[in-house]
C-alpha cells in the first residue's frame, strides 16, 4: 500500500521504518531532484529553439550558396553543365548541417552528401530526437533538368544536446547523493539528544519519576527538555501526593475498622455486664414489690428502683443501638427508631422518610453503613444547614440499595459553622461508600438545598445477626 508525502514521490508503508532524519533527507532531496527537473525543462526548451535557430540559419547560409554556384554554372554550355554540379558537389563535399541530393530528370539520385564524421557512428535515442527536432522543410533547386534537394540535418546539434544532458544528470546525480548524505548527518548531528529524550521518556514509563533532562543547545530540543523536566518535577509531586492520600486512607481504614471494634466490644460488654446487673436488680426490686404490698416503707421504693432500673434498661438499649447497629435483618426498624429519636429532639425541622427496603435481610456491612450515613447526615443538617425539612428515602432497586437525603436548607456552597467536625463527615461517608464498592454524589441546588445519593451494591454475604438487649 503506498500514499504520499510529498504530491510528487509516492511512498510506501515500509519507508515509515526510516528514521527521522533520514526522511527528512530524501524529501529535500526529492524537493531539489524536481527543481533540477524544471531547470532541465527551460534547458531544454531553450536548447531546441538554438538548434533550430542554429540549423535554419545553416540551411540559409547553404541555399545562397547553391544559388550563387548554379548562377555560375549557367555561364557554362550546357552539355558541360552536369559534370560542372557534380564536380562542384563532391568538391565541397557535405554541405553545414544539410543533407544535399541530386537527382536527375528521370529521378535517379546521382549524387548524395557523405556521411558526417563529427561523433560518426552515434545518435540521439530517438525520444529525444524527436523531443528537440527543428522539423524545417526540404529547400529544392532546378537547374537544367537537375533536382537539388537541400534536406536540413540536426542529428549533430541533437547528439551534442544529448551528451551536454547526460554530463549534467551525472553531475545531478552526484550533487542529489551529496546533498542526501550532508542533510542526514547534519539531522543525524542536530537530533541526535531526541534519543537521549527517548530513554528519558521510556525511563519515566517504566516508574522511573526521578529521570531529567539536560537543557539542549538547540532552541526547540530545549524547550522539549524543560517542559519534560517540568512534567517530571509536577508528576513526581502527584505520586507523592498519591502516595500520602492512599496511606492516609489506610490509616482512615484501619481506624474505623479499630472503632468499630471497639463498639462492638464496648456494645457486648454493655449487654453481658450492665444490661444483666439491671436486669437482676430490676427482677429483686419486683420481688420486693410483690412481697411487701402491706408494708408501704419497702413498697414504694421498690416500684420506684423498678421504674428506675425500666429507664435504665430503655437507656443501654439505646446505647447499644447506637454502639452496635442492628443487624441488616432489621434496617428498617433500626432507620425507624433512629428517625424517632432525632425527630424528638429536632422538632423545629420537619422529617420525611420513605424505607422501601423489603423483607429480605441486608448484610451487617451495609447495613451499618447506611445507618453512618443517615446518622452524619442528619448531623450535617443540624449543624451546618439551617433547614426546615429533611426529605430521606432508602430503597432497594435491582440489586443496589440507593439512599437519597435532601435538605432546604443554605447548601454546602454556605459558610461552613464553626462546630467542630467541620468538613470531615463528607469524607468519611465517601470513603465507607468507596470500601464497599458504592459510590457517592453530592447536588446542590441553584435555589439551596443539598442533596446526598449513594448507591451501595447489595450483593455482600449476610453475617448472623447479633440480638441486644
Amino acid at each position: 500500500m503506498t500514499f504520499q508525502i510529498w504530491p510528487f514521490f509516492p511512498v510506501d508503508r515500509a519507508s515509515l521504518r526510516l528514521s527521522l532524519h533520514t526522511r527528512v533527507g530524501l524529501v529535500l532531496t526529492g524537493l531539489a531532484a524536481c527543481l533540477l527537473l524544471v531547470m532541465a525543462g527551460f534547458w531544454l526548451h531553450a536548447t531546441r529553439n538554438a538548434i533550430h535557430e542554429e540549423v535554419e540559419a545553416a540551411t540559409r547560409v547553404s541555399e545562397q550558396w547553391l544559388k550563387a554556384v548554379i548562377g555560375e554554372i549557367q555561364d557554362v554550355p550546357p552539355i558541360a553543365r552536369g559534370e560542372r554540379l557534380l564536380g562542384v558537389a563532391r568538391a565541397i563535399g557535405r554541405v553545414r548541417a544539410n543533407e544535399l541530393d541530386i537527382r536527375n530528370a528521370a529521378g535517379e539520385t546521382i549524387y548524395r552528401s557523405p556521411a558526417p564524421t563529427y561523433k560518426a557512428g552515434r545518435a540521439a535515442p530517438a525520444w529525444f530526437a524527436d523531443l528537440l527536432a527543428s522539423g524545417l522543410p526540404v529547400r529544392t533547386l532546378a537547374i537544367d533538368g537537375y533536382n537539388l534537394s537541400l534536406r536540413p540535418d540536426d542529428s549533430r546539434a541533437i547528439l551534442d544536446a544529448w551528451d551536454d544532458l547526460a554530463a549534467m544528470a551525472g553531475w545531478a546525480v552526484a550533487l542529489l547523493a551529496a546533498l542526501f548524505v550532508a542533510t542526514r548527518t547534519a539531522l543525524g548531528r542536530a537530533l541526535s539528544p531526541l534519543a537521549e529524550i527517548m530513554r528519558a521518556l521510556d525511563r519515566t514509563g517504566r516508574g522511573r519519576f526521578d529521570t531529567r533532562l539536560p537543557v539542549f543547545a538547540t532552541p526547540e530540543l530545549g524547550r522539549i527538555s524543560r517542559a519534560f523536566n517540568g512534567m517530571a518535577d509536577r508528576l513526581g509531586e502527584a505520586v507523592d501526593e498519591n502516595v500520602r492520600l492512599e496511606s492516609a486512607r489506610e490509616v482512615d481504614r484501619q481506624m474505623h475498622a479499630r472503632l468499630e471494634e471497639e463498639r462492638r466490644v464496648i456494645a457486648r460488654e454493655l449487654h453481658d455486664e450492665l444490661a444483666q446487673g439491671i436486669t437482676a436488680v430490676r427482677a429483686l426490686a419486683g420481688a420486693i414489690v410483690q412481697r411487701t404490698a402491706d408494708a408501704p416503707s419497702l413498697h414504694v421504693p421498690a416500684q420506684g428502683i423498678v421504674a428506675v432500673t425500666g429507664e435504665m434498661q430503655d437507656g443501654v438499649r439505646n446505647i447499644l443501638h447506637r454502639l452496635r447497629p442492628a443487624a441488616g435483618n432489621t434496617l428498617a426498624a433500626t432507620l425507624e427508631r433512629q428517625l424517632a429519636g432525632w425527630q424528638v429532639q429536632h422538632p423545629e425541622i420537619a422529617l420525611n422518610s420513605r424505607l422501601v427496603i423489603g423483607e429480605q435481610a441486608v448484610a451487617d456491612d451495609l447495613a451499618m453503613t447506611v445507618v453512618r450515613i443517615v446518622q452524619e447526615g442528619l448531623t450535617n443538617v443540624v449543624r451546618h444547614a439551617r433547614a426546615t425539612q429533611v426529605d430521606l428515602a432508602v430503597t432497594r432497586v435491582a440489586g443496589w440499595l440507593q439512599l437519597t437525603l435532601a435538605d432546604n436548607g443554605v447548601g454546602r456552597s454556605a459558610q461552613p459553622s464553626a462546630q467542630r467536625g467541620c468538613g470531615l463527615g463528607l469524607a468519611g461517608m465517601g470513603e465507607r461508600i468507596a470500601a464497599l464498592g458504592g459510590h457517592l454524589e453530592f447536588e446542590t441546588a441553584a435555589g439551596g438545598g443539598f442533596c446526598i445519593r449513594a448507591c451501595l451494591p447489595d450483593s455482600l454475604l449476610q453475617a448472623s445477626p447479633e440480638a441486644y438487649a
